[in-house]
């Protein structure tokens, strides 16, 4: 698998002889149907795309099956962001906005709010989750606050969006990068701070590498392909019905002709009516 077979990827890489590892990411189709038939303003699409690309990198790293779910709460026009990513790098998301946000900086964008990781994998009787206070003046730097206190490690993340591309690099300190090479840290990260946002959204990864860093040996490995895959789930919808029970959802049936779910994340709404709300309580007394 290559590059120029998987159009939407990340893939990880190792300094040989720095104790330093990254990633890089790279989302084209997915990127667009995660936005697609929303209309964020553009100020929206990017901290969105930023954000889409920062979970896939962080939810490359899950060793066991499961999910990752970051949520940026804030206060401010930009109330909501959601990103989903499972350890196959399947994503999808969301934004919750006000109608109008003009371009500003994203502290004024997001508020006082807080970065909320939700993790659910196999073992874990109850899904872990941590919270932590927006700390940053960008999407890169939230994140490289959240990585640090909980992976006690150095980390630093340029991120990228446009309409089409969402793009991330992530580099980290391992712990004996010091005694490999004292300098190495310091230098690598200088030079990943001459990185335009042109050349994330548009570079291959050892084209990329290549431009960043001539000098460094670094190792690259296999590309991992990303997905958008946000499937209707009619059994979801129906084990919420019944939590909320029969007569309920009759009085609801009864007031509107029909029940209506918006499913937010994936942009997608269900409804039922009379028939298709029997089915839901009685599935062995009718047809299928």
């Amino acid at each position: 698998m290559t590059e120029a077979t998987v159009h939407d990827y990340c893939r990880p890489f190792l300094f040989e002889h720095l104790g330093i590892r990254g990633a890089f990411v790279q989302l084209n189709d997915s990127w667009r149907q995660l936005q697609a038939g929303r209309d964020y303003p553009p100020a929206v699409r990017g901290l969105l795309g930023e954000m889409a690309a920062v979970t896939v990198l962080i939810a490359a790293n899950l060793k066991q099956p499961g999910r990752m779910t970051f949520q940026l709460k804030g206060e401010g026009p930009v109330s909501l962001l959601v990103l989903d990513c499972d350890r196959e790098l399947n994503i999808k998301g969301m934004a919750r906005c006000a109608p109008i946000v003009e371009p500003a900086p994203v502290p004024e964008l997001l508020g006082h709010g807080q970065l909320v990781l939700t993790l659910d994998v196999a073992g874990l009787r109850h899904p872990y989750q941590s919270l932590v206070p927006l700390d940053g003046s960008s999407i890169a730097a939230i994140f490289e606050h959240y990585l640090e206190r909980s992976e006690q490690q150095p980390a630093r993340l340029a991120l990228a969006a446009t309409a089409e591309v969402a793009a991330g690099l992530f580099l980290q300190k391992l712990p004996d990068a010091d005694r490999q090479d004292a300098d190495g840290w310091n230098r690598v990260t200088h030079l990943a701070h001459t990185l335009r946002a042109g050349e994330l959204t548009t570079l291959p990864t050892i084209k990329l590498l290549t431009r960043l860093f001539p000098e460094e040996d670094i190792r690259v490995f296999d590309p991992r392909p990303v997905r958008y895959h946000c499937p209707r789930d009619w059994a979801k919808v129906h084990q919420m019905l019944r939590g909320l029970g029969r007569r309920e959802c009759e009085a609801i049936l009864r007031e509107h002709g029909v029940i209506r779910i918006q499913d937010e994340i994936c942009n997608q709404e269900y409804v039922l009516d009379a028939a298709a709300l029997e089915r839901v309580f009685n599935p062995e007394d009718t047809a299928t």
